[in-house]
């Protein structure tokens, strides 16, 4: 299976099989435990990875920068003001560009058709680090989380609760069905996955023989989850939406109430970050300043507590990202 990854983009998770995913993602335990014992694995000597991001980001550019540059890679940042993508120049030239110079591209960005055709016409794996529609390096650090946490994520049921149609949604919706997972997302009706993005689930999960339910009934989406997900209530470039997003998610917060409505004593919580959980970002307190609430997605008790993994959540897209790189541009054999 390794070797049937090689070369291959990873653009969005419904181009892989759930053989593909947990290939990628059981390699990534594998890398983890190298990682923490010192064992060498420079599967990417001598290779050159370009970062474009026309977005800003922490995990996904560190995971990236950290994990090529430790398999033995060199790593360039291509900023949205280092680049003339769609200004001057077109994607496709770009592509064709890059590709001659780089063995593999990680784009983080907008439009899902920029990532399709950086890989079009690059020739070399591209991998997409966040579009407007899609997040699939995040899943791989997601069940990665999961599979540590209760051993297995087959069978679970994963809950995902506020804006149910941003990329992250769509991603652990599409995902979960592929795996085997039971997926719930809990959301005002106005901010329920596309139609188009739902029948896609549900047609995958007719094959994993797993449960999708997408509904506004809180204690109905709730009930019997495993694990609890959420995520900002305004994705980038939607600040201006803060208190439309506000008044219909006010109920959707993720607090210890909602915590106990899974009827579950091992509830996993999970969050991709950043999150408004305290006051201790400008965020946070334009939040208080606007709606008097010290938080907003999440309370600070649930983010802090034991059952929070959303720090090893966030190291593990380092190790999974490593075994993505490794399988499709390194030489891992």
């Amino acid at each position: 299976m390794l070797k049937e990854l090689n070369k291959m983009s990873f653009l969005k998770e419904v181009d892989f099989s759930k053989e593909e995913l947990e290939t990628l993602i059981d390699l990534a335990i594998e890398l983890k435990f190298k990682e923490k014992h010192q064992i060498p694995h420079r599967y990417l000597n001598g290779k050159h990875i370009a970062l474009l991001f026309e977005k800003n980001s922490t995990r996904t550019r560190s995971a990236f920068t950290v994990a090529a540059t430790k398999m033995g890679a060199s790593v360039s940042y291509l900023g949205k003001e280092d680049l003339q993508l769609g200004k001057k120049e077109s994607v496709e030239d770009t592509a064709i560009v890059l590709g001659s110079m780089f063995d593999g591209i990680a784009f983080r960005g907008y439009e899902q058709k920029t990532v399709e055709d950086l890989a079009k016409f690059s020739n070399v794996p591209v991998w997409n680090g966040l579009t407007n529609e899609w997040h699939p390096t995040q899943m791989l650090a997601d069940f990665l989380t999961i599979k540590e946490y209760f051993g297995t994520y087959e069978g679970k049921t994963l809950t995902f609760i506020g804006d149910g149609r941003n990329n992250v949604a769509n991603s652990l919706l599409v995902t979960s069905a592929i795996l085997g997972v039971n997926i719930h997302i809990v959301a005002p009706e106005e901010l329920h996955p596309s139609s188009e993005i739902q029948e896609m689930a549900k047609s995958l999960s007719e094959k994993s023989q797993s449960e999708v339910l997408i509904t506004s009934d809180i204690q109905e989406g709730i009930y019997g989850s495993d694990v609890i997900y959420t995520d900002v209530w305004c994705s980038m470039g939607e600040e201006d939406q803060l208190e439309e997003r506000f008044e219909l998610l006010k109920d959707y917060q993720v607090n210890q109430h909602l915590i106990n409505l899974t009827g579950k004593n091992d509830t996993l919580f999970l969050h991709c970050l950043p999150a408004i959980h305290d006051l201790n970002t400008e965020m946070g307190a334009l939040c208080f300043e606007k709606f008097g609430v010290p938080c907003m997605e999440v309370t600070d008790d649930v983010f802090r507590s034991e059952y929070s993994k959303v720090f090893q959540q966030a190291e593990n897209r380092m190790h999974t990202i490593k075994a993505l790189l490794a399988t499709t541009c390194g030489e891992i054999f």
